[in-house]
């Protein structure tokens, strides 16, 4: 379960005693005692499953609902066929856009969730007529009992291995306090009109697994991520980023992508969303980047202006896509970590850039 170390008031995360009961066969990563991140298919949303060493399992979003329960039925068959889990632990919802929490509802008919967190709700959303309509179901689901999560909250995690946590980084607009070294391209940034959508609201997550670093932005826009690293960037360099916002031009500052300086990099963009070159053209400036994931090839770009196909792990148009995931998974003492397309893609390995083989 989670210990939270906030600076707020101690936020107790809730673990239903039913999953603490489970045998330790039925919890997935207690075998290998790695931490497991699934990128899971959703066609240009977003769903991200991480199964931590003892099994405990988080939900990053949920893709679109409807499509003939497309990114549903994928969600539940990573979580029950792949990662063998039959419960989610903590179901996370990064901002209020449907291609994030449009199955979180539906989910809980079919599995069970421990516990709901989100930035907190908004009375209403500009962007979306339908707003009031769908926090309704979402409400329901989480028995109008989702936590709330704000920028520098910090989580212990129990892990038997190397220590895990997550910090919260942004959340509501709101970014942790701007402490560590100078920030080299600080002034590179070039500001652009506020952004006034959700987009910019999103929760920005930092989990930490010994020296294994791992970043997740949701789809945090363009000011809000210079806010968040200049002048001085207290992320620190990344091992693996989720490439925020599908890969659209409208995230993906060079400020902060350059800072954090990722050495592999997965972007959960669709065959026509995300995926855009000048993004692209950002990570591949950056220093450390060995590899870039694409859970899409973008089919309006050619092979030059994207990853190797390698890395690509759908290249058919939605109407033929098979929804295969990519799977990164930690070593025990966080010093090394493998990625893989579905279940029979290539195992690459990579070196924590801070442990002794990765320096």
């Amino acid at each position: 379960m989670f210990h939270s170390c906030s600076r707020r008031s101690l936020l107790a995360l809730t673990v239903l005693t039913v999953g603490l009961l489970l045998p330790s066969s039925l919890l997935a990563g207690q075998t290998d005692r790695r931490l497991d991140l699934y990128f899971i298919d959703v066609e240009g949303g977003a769903a991200t499953l991480i199964v931590t060493p003892e099994g405990e399992s988080i939900l990053i979003d949920s893709g679109y609902p409807d499509y003939g329960g497309r990114d549903l039925n994928r969600i539940l068959h990573v979580v029950t066929d792949v990662a063998g889990l039959d419960r989610i632990h903590h179901a996370v919802v990064s901002h209020w856009h449907l291609d994030h929490y449009g199955n979180h509802a539906a989910l809980t008919s079919e599995i069970e969730i421990g516990k709901f967190w989100d930035r907190g709700i908004p009375d209403a959303l500009q962007e979306d007529r339908k707003f009031e309509e769908r926090i309704a179901a979402y409400r329901a689901a989480s028995q109008n009992d989702s936590g709330t999560l704000r920028a520098g909250d910090h989580f212990e995690l129990d892990s038997t291995a190397a220590p895990l946590s997550v910090t919260v980084a942004t959340a509501s607009r709101e970014v942790i306090e701007n402490t560590g070294q100078p920030n080299p391209f600080a002034d590179q940034h070039e500001p652009r009109p506020e952004d006034p959508t959700d987009n910019a609201a999103s929760l920005s997550l930092l989990f930490e697994f010994g020296d294994f670093r791992f970043l997740c932005c949701g789809d945090l826009t363009w000011n809000i991520e210079a806010k968040l690293v200049t002048p001085n960037n207290p992320l620190g360099k990344i091992d693996l980023f989720m490439v925020t916002h599908h890969g659209l031009p409208t995230s993906n500052n060079p400020v902060l992508v350059q800072a954090i300086d990722p050495v592999v990099a997965v972007m959960c963009n669709g065959p026509t969303k995300g995926g855009h070159p000048d993004t692209i053209a950002t990570l591949r400036s950056c220093e450390s980047l060995k590899h870039l994931y694409q859970l899409h090839r973008n089919v309006k770009l050619g092979p030059e202006e994207q990853t190797p196909k390698e890395f690509i792990a759908n290249s058919e148009p939605t109407v033929n896509c098979e929804g295969r995931w990519v799977k990164a998974s930690v070593a025990p003492d966080g010093n090394s970590y493998t990625v893989q397309i579905g279940t029979d893609g290539k195992v690459r390995e990579y070196q924590t850039r801070t442990s002794p083989a990765g320096n």
